[in-house]
């Protein structure tokens, strides 16, 4: 249900607002890890290169929802937060139907320019064709993907987090249902992994579209707000294109990686579709707590709260390292048999089981530090303070390409991996250094 954080103990709310959140992100991670655990054992290795080497294509598509929820999200807390509601309305409308004008655009350009776009990357000839139908499948599907985004961003920004939880739990068990089925039962390889998505996906828009606005409905106004404005759309913009472009640029960095990952083969790039989605496991779940915290800190900063957030930054950060551990030592001390499950049962022992299993074992102890980093940038995005969030994941990203295309020279495939740390650890002293000087007190959402 609706909830205002901006009443009640920061740490208590915090939590008890966060938690579904990231319960929520374990349920979307599992059936992202389903489609390439199912791919590799049922359709073989090149299979789940041909969904690795389209990740991060797929990620793209996936920023630009990612961006435009954020901006929506950032806007609607503080108008919530500062009880606002007619305002708010018209915020979520102007969202909904901007972004369904959007994703209609980005679906006819994907689908038309999907075989470009792998050609791109330097997909192998030999994963190429599978890799291309998986694409315009997923990308078929977007605006289910990008309306569904929208819609949590929304539900969060009303202090609901349980709602897109019970949503993606049946979203997320259906499609891994839809996986098995299609590609065990079915035979249909890669197109049946793109299929189960799709429909899984079309499913929670459709029921989070209608629930959102019976929700609404019971939020009272003297007037009728209007459903579109320019210059509400301008204000969202502010934020949103901001987080497009940042979210955009690491999915952009990606490819260049996955382009140079695809230089060493189909087994490599097997080990690393594997390898990384256990990494963006970890690192989505991050992810998710610092938009929790991103949400308190807009309602707070929106109801002129400010000194909330301090103490609310605080208890972010200590669930975020409550996460990080079962992640590092699982990855570090267990990374092998968690990559083999990808993998059918005549890859063990090969590249992509050590390739995959070198990767989480370099990464896995840098956990705790880009945590910080995300929980700070959360605060910073909150709050609105974009220049400066921005510069903190731009530099990460700007430094971990460089480095890949340089450390790969003498150290191959693994001099890749080790990019990460040093990307990580500068990024995360910006973004702490730009949180202790007080870059996200700005009254800058306080705007009427």
């Amino acid at each position: 249900m609706i909830k205002d954080l901006t009443e009640g103990k920061p740490s208590a709310v915090l939590w008890k607002f966060s938690i579904p959140m990231f319960v929520s992100v374990i349920f979307q991670q599992l059936y992202n890890i389903a489609d390439s655990a199912i791919a590799g054992k049922f359709a073989g290795e090149s299979a789940l290169a041909a969904v690795g080497a389209s990740y991060p294509i797929t990620m793209i598509f996936m920023a630009i929802a990612v961006g435009s929820n954020i901006g929506c999200s950032v806007i609607i807390s503080q108008l919530f937060g500062g009880k606002r509601y007619e305002e708010m309305k018209t915020a979520v409308s102007t969202s909904l139907i901007a972004s369904a004008l959007l994703s209609v655009v980005l679906t006819v350009f994907g689908i038309f320019g999907s075989g470009l776009l792998m050609e791109m990357i330097n997909t192998p000839s030999d994963v190429f064709d599978d890799g291309a139908l998986y694409l315009r499948i997923y990308i078929g599907g977007f605006l289910f993907l990008f309306l569904y985004n929208i819609c949590t961003g929304i539900f969060n920004s009303l202090g609901d987090s349980k709602t897109p939880l019970y949503f993606l739990i049946g979203s997320s068990l259906s499609n891994i249902f839809l996986d098995y089925w299609f590609v065990a039962g079915f035979h249909m390889g890669v197109a049946g992994v793109a299929w189960a998505t799709f429909l899984a996906q079309g499913a929670a828009c459709i029921l989070a579209f209608f629930t959102l606005l019976y929700r609404l409905r019971q939020v009272k106004t003297k007037e009728k707000p209007p459903l579109f404005s320019g210059k509400m759309l301008k204000r969202i913009s502010a934020i949103a294109i901001p987080s497009i472009l940042q979210q955009s640029f690491i999915s952009i960095g990606n490819i260049f990686i996955q382009w140079r990952v695809n230089s060493f083969g189909s087994s490599v790039i097997a080990g690393y579709s594997a390898a990384i989605k256990l990494n963006t496991f970890t690192i989505t779940s991050f992810t998710t707590l610092a938009n929790g915290l991103s949400s308190f800190t807009a309602q707070n900063m929106g109801g002129r709260k400010p000194e909330r957030v301090s103490e609310g930054f605080q208890a972010g950060l200590k669930l975020a390292f409550l996460v990080a551990m079962p992640f590092a030592a699982a990855f570090f001390f267990f990374g092998g048999p968690l990559i083999s499950l990808f993998l059918p049962s005549d890859a063990a022992g090969g590249t992509a089981l050590s390739t995959g299993t070198m990767f989480l074992r370099i990464v896995s102890p840098f956990y705790f530090v880009v945590s910080v980093k995300l929980m700070a940038d959360g605060v910073l995005r909150g709050a609105g303070a974009m220049k400066c969030f921005m510069i903190t994941t731009f530099t990460d990203l700007i430094l971990r390409v460089i480095l890949a295309f340089l450390l790969s020279v003498p150290f191959a495939s693994t001099g890749i991996w080790l990019s990460w740390p040093v990307g990580w650890s500068i990024a995360t002293v910006l973004s702490v250094l730009f949180y202790k000087t007080g870059k996200w007190k700005p009254e800058r959402t306080e705007e009427r």
